[in-house]
């Protein structure tokens, strides 16, 4: 017989089965509160009501509900209605699978990427979520544009252009679930438009590469020397992946005379340049870079999140596409992969004043860190020089030749978790940047950073 629902009361799924309806309902109910499925006290739909759900006679469930009142498997009390009875059911022995250990978890964490979540702006998130869901207008709950929220693509509009030097326009900003999620959709897009090649840099995250090879795209590292990535030639890729703000993970932002070569191939080959804000908010010894995309609107995809600023989470990110790429983009279901609220919520956070003010607060606090790391590695690891410092909230800490693999060890045993630089290098990439660490000091709650450091010391050369 068909799967049957009961509506009514509470959703009970069954399947009677049998020579007659009612001993295979019987066997049904019986069996379910045999396997625990409903617990003792939970009360049954009426006869009428399961009845009708079934599509069978109301006696036929009365009859089944009084053969196991009778049994003991269910209590009738007028005015209780009828109930799964209060008593231990012995169920069948199960075979389960070998319980395994989960892994150790260390107890100091510096892998980069992830900012510090106990300072998420709770109060002022729930403030502005209230707010935003309050003057709401109806159709925001509907599917909408395909682009996201007319809201939240205004402020990023005016944030954007104030903050980083962007110029678009509303129409043109797809909002997307995070960095991921937008590069995934312009890799798909890519692909369909025949595209073969992106070229990466050197020293990246296998994952961005991941997402390129899971759309049919091949990834080629750029070269790179002492002065950042040597972008001004992709060779014949279709299109470039940069993170010129502040290059991840070897820190420091791409030269101008580098941004200007990039945005001439571009032009002259009709190639496309993916521009990964990454770290983009938050600088501490130098003025902000701004954006790649100011240079030419019409070769440049500008890729924005909140992951870091705020939390990755939230799964918040946009992309400033250009006019030729938009359509293409909004038929692969742009900003419908980011919930409502969260849109919504943001383009309060951005036009109260509230998103400014917190990251005004967490660059003090991330500079506060970076400078005890600093200090506290001049004072007891002076062998250890740390660079790509003036911007983000990370840190490449040199190693001495050869000792990249035994530190990372080391520290392991200090239960601190940290990458080797080798962990980021892309596997055709021709060139080594050497032996270190990336240190990602934003991720320790403020109460465990000073024992965090220490383990960090105590594990260096």
């Amino acid at each position: 017989m068909a799967e049957r629902w009961a509506t009514f009361g509470i959703d009970l799924h069954l399947e009677p089965a049998g020579p007659g309806l009612r001993r295979g309902l019987t066997e049904a109910l019986r069996e379910a509160v045999r396997t625990g499925r409903l617990a003792p006290g939970t009360r049954l739909p009426s006869s009428r009501s399961l009845a009708a759900d079934l599509g069978i006679a109301r006696n036929t469930v009365a009859d089944a509900y009084a053969d196991l009142v009778a049994e003991g498997w269910l209590t009738a009390r007028q005015g209780s209605g009828t109930r799964v009875a209060d008593r231990a059911v012995p169920t069948p022995p199960t075979r389960r699978p070998s319980p395994r250990r989960a892994p150790g978890r260390l107890t100091y964490d510096l892998v980069p990427g992830t900012p510090d979540l106990s300072s998420f702006p709770r109060a002022e998130w729930l403030r502005a979520t209230r707010r935003a869901l309050a003057t709401a207008p109806h159709d925001a709950l509907g599917y909408g544009d395909p682009r996201g929220r007319p809201e939240l693509r205004t402020a990023l509009a005016d944030y954007l252009a104030r903050v980083r030097g962007v110029r678009t326009a509303p129409e043109r900003i797809v909002v997307c679930a995070g960095f991921a999620g937008g590069l995934r959709l312009l890799c798909e897009v890519l692909r369909a438009r025949g595209a073969r090649t992106l070229a990466v840099e050197s020293y990246g995250l296998d994952t961005h590469w991941d997402l390129a090879a899971r759309a049919g795209l091949t990834t080629v590292p750029l070269p790179f020397d002492s002065l950042g990535t040597l972008a001004q030639d992709p060779g014949a890729a279709d299109a470039v992946l940069l993170s010129p703000a502040h290059q991840f993970p070897l820190g420091g932002a791409l030269r101008p005379e580098r941004r200007a070569a990039v945005v001439d191939w571009a032009r002259r080959t009709g190639g496309l340049i993916l521009e990964d804000d990454y770290d983009g908010e938050f600088r501490y010894d130098r003025q902000a870079v701004g954006a790649l995309q100011d240079l030419d609107p019409d070769h440049v995809v500008h890729l924005g999140t909140a992951s870091k600023s705020l939390a990755p989470g939230l799964r918040l990110g946009w992309m400033v596409l250009p006019p030729s790429l938009l359509p293409d983009v909004v038929a692969h279901g742009g900003g419908h992969r980011v919930g409502v609220l969260e849109q919504l919520t943001l383009a309060e956070f951005l036009t109260s004043g509230a998103y400014d003010r917190h990251v005004r607060a967490a660059r003090l606090r991330y500079r506060r860190r970076r400078d005890l790391l600093v200090e506290s590695l001049a004072a007891r690891a002076p062998d250890v020089r740390v660079t790509g410092i003036a911007a983000g909230l990370h840190a490449v800490l040199r190693l001495p030749p050869g000792t990249e693999r035994s530190v990372v060890q080391a520290a392991t045993w200090q239960n601190l978790a940290v990458h080797g630089l080798s962990r980021f290098r892309h596997p055709a990439a021709g060139t080594e940047a050497g032996d270190a660490l990336v240190v990602g000091y934003a991720t320790p709650p403020d109460h465990a950073w000073a024992s965090t450091l220490d383990a960090l010391c105590r594990a260096l050369p």
